[in-house]
């Protein structure tokens, strides 16, 4: 009896293995036709990113040089309100299109691509309706100081064919100066225009690009001396050299003057008509358009008082932790009084001069070459693009800001670049020197947008994409974590990095405090100087920059505020398992994100070690 049941159950068990072996054959078989259907879904879904992200650069000449692409090297975009109406159809259709793929059959990186691209034409349909809040020549940016730029910095010439694109760019300035005086004149029609500190710098910048020879007597002007420099260095004859030089002079003076000349009196005319209202709130549905900035610069829900209110919250910590520097430094004397030494004392700024400028470049340099060699400890991926640290040119410098990064060519014909203006030396304190380094080249933007154009297999908008609050967010960031790695030694130094952190705490403050509570340019002003050790100057620039570009100075320390967040978040669940390098490649290796999205890659990062 006993034995027949052991019979009985090893045939009955000799079954069930066989139906088991036979369902997880099937069963694995099916999960490998599903995993090849997904990676047939996904890199179709990814080639057709591809496609319409590479259909939108050849629609834009001026991106497609940036890209360091050629095939419209001697055009302009059209920045016409017919083009802008035309853009918003092919949105329009691509949207439609990129709905209609089928989500459940792709894998989890090409869904996360197939959300940020539905969200970025969804967005760019909605924010359609506020086209015209802006202004498109201000003291930030512009064609007025973007063109003689583009030339000179993404224009090289290494043939008599890209010397003559160069020549047919300038005699393109006209028709591109003349649509963006109509695009002003649009936003003239809904009382949307620029406050009247504006004009003196855009009137000046522009005048600047249309003195000098051929235009009058003396030094070749900006954009002839740019283009005289890079053709003597082409390897054909010398009466071939003089004869493009002339045909760019002929230009110069046919094209880009009578293109300047009609921007310059519609922008007299303007001023005429401008007023000293700084926020947002004077626009057309204001409010409604500045959350709706606030919304786009950040990737949060987080309303106006709730940044201001962490701004506030903020601005009173780095203030605690710069008393403990003051008074280790042996300062007699309160905070604001130990501000005003850090600001005004002379072993803080390098002399003006030429001798001055060139000690503050190399200094620089060497601060983020022996950055370089200390990337191991914190990084498992680097970048191969090179970078190199240059001043601000001297026909944009007195507007332009006080240090910014250009991104590589993604082929590598242009290493990046980081600027930093020099025009006024007491804005450039040598304690705020490393800081600055560190959050525009390395580890900051450099490392940032290299690895995001050099990664493998990733849709190319989030290749050359960005979103403000991850970007700034990792540079400032970038700016904190060589304190972990045992630098800023010098106490003053520190400071200078508590300086900079605490200038973009007051941002959130005085942004939200001039388009939502209506402060003035002055209230905005006394309160960088209040509240901080930079100089005057760095203040007045500041607040000029929140009134022309609404919200976007939160973005940098929402950002840091959320990566610092998850920083913490992982190493408390993991413990001895967390690897700075690992949650490093999390930010870097995916591109740029929405910060929600940051925060699921975390998350899921967390989980994968657990």
């Amino acid at each position: 009896m006993i034995k027949k049941s052991l019979l009985a159950i090893a045939v009955s068990s000799a079954v069930m293995i066989s139906a088991c072996n036979s369902t997880q054959e099937n069963t694995t078989k099916a999960a490998a036709e599903t995993a090849v259907a997904a990676l047939d879904a996904s890199a179709q879904a990814n080639k057709l990113f591809d496609e319409l992200y590479k259909a939108a650069i050849m629609r834009s000449p001026m991106y497609q040089t940036y890209l360091g692409i050629k095939d419209d090297y001697d055009k302009w975009n059209d920045i016409s309100e017919a083009n802008t109406l035309k853009e918003l159809a092919i949105s329009k259709t691509e949207l439609e299109t990129i709905k209609a793929i089928d989500v459940s059959q792709l894998d989890a990186q090409t869904k996360i691509s197939h959300t940020l691209y539905q969200q970025r034409l969804e967005n760019s349909i909605a924010d359609h309706k506020w086209r015209f809040h802006s202004y498109p020549v201000n003291q930030m940016f512009g064609l007025h100081s973007q063109i003689p730029a583009f030339l000179i910095n993404q224009h090289s010439i290494s043939s008599e064919k890209e010397a003559q694109d160069y020549i047919s760019r300038v005699k393109g300035t006209e028709k591109l100066l003349a649509q963006l005086v109509d695009n002003l004149k649009l936003r003239e029609e809904r009382g949307i225009i620029a406050p009247k500190f504006v004009f003196e710098h855009v009137i000046r910048d522009s005048n600047n690009i249309i003195t000098g020879a051929p235009f009058d007597k003396g030094e070749a002007s900006t954009v002839l001396a740019d283009f005289t420099r890079k053709v003597t260095k082409l390897e054909i004859d010398e009466a071939k050299k003089s004869a493009l030089i002339k045909e760019v002079e002929s230009a110069l003076q046919a094209h880009l003057k009578p293109g300047y000349d009609g921007l310059i009196t519609y922008l007299n005319h303007l001023e005429s008509k401008a007023d000293d209202r700084d926020g947002a709130w004077k626009f057309p549905e204001g409010e409604a358009y500045f959350n709706n900035a606030l919304k786009r610069t950040t990737t949060t829900n987080l309303t106006a008082n709730e940044i201001h209110a962490i701004g506030l919250s903020e601005v009173s910590r780095i203030h605690d932790e710069m008393r403990v520097i003051k008074d280790k430094v042996g300062f007699k004397g309160d905070l604001n009084a130990f501000m005003e030494f850090m600001r005004s004392d002379k072993q803080f700024y390098y002399s003006a001069d030429e001798a001055g400028k060139a000690r503050y470049l190399s200094e620089a340099v060497a601060l983020i070459d022996d950055m370089k060699g200390r990337l191991d400890s914190l990084f498992l991926t680097k970048p191969k693009a090179e970078l190199k640290v240059k001043a601000v040119e001297a026909f944009r410098e007195k507007s332009a800001g006080k240090a910014f990064y250009q991104s590589p060519a993604p082929d590598g014909s242009r290493p990046g670049i980081y600027y930093a203006n020099l025009y006024d030396m007491e804005a450039m304190p040598t304690y705020q020197m490393a800081a600055l380094a560190y959050h525009e080249g390395i580890p900051g933007h450099h490392m940032q947008m290299a690895i995001k154009q050099e990664l493998e297999g990733m849709p190319m908008f989030r290749k050359y994409g960005g979103y403000t609050a991850h970007t700034e967010g990792w540079g400032l960031y970038s700016e904190m974590i060589p304190k972990e790695i045992g630098l800023y030694q010098d106490p003053y130094s520190d400071f200078g990095r508590l300086a900079m952190e605490l200038w973009r705490a007051c941002r959130l403050v005085v942004d939200t405090g001039i388009h939502t509570k209506k402060w003035t340019r002055e209230q905005g002003i006394a309160y960088y100087v209040n509240n901080t050790p930079n100089a005057k100057s760095d203040a007045v620039k500041m607040v000029e920059r929140h009134v022309v570009m609404p919200s976007q100075a939160t973005a940098y320390k929402i950002g840091m505020l959320k990566i610092v967040e998850l920083r913490e978040k992982a190493k408390k669940a993991l413990g001895a398992k967390f690897d700075i390098r690992e949650y490093h490649d999390i930010i870097l290796k995916n591109g740029p994100v929405p910060l929600n999205v940051l925060e699921d890659f975390v998350n899921e990062y967390i989980a994968s070690k657990s």
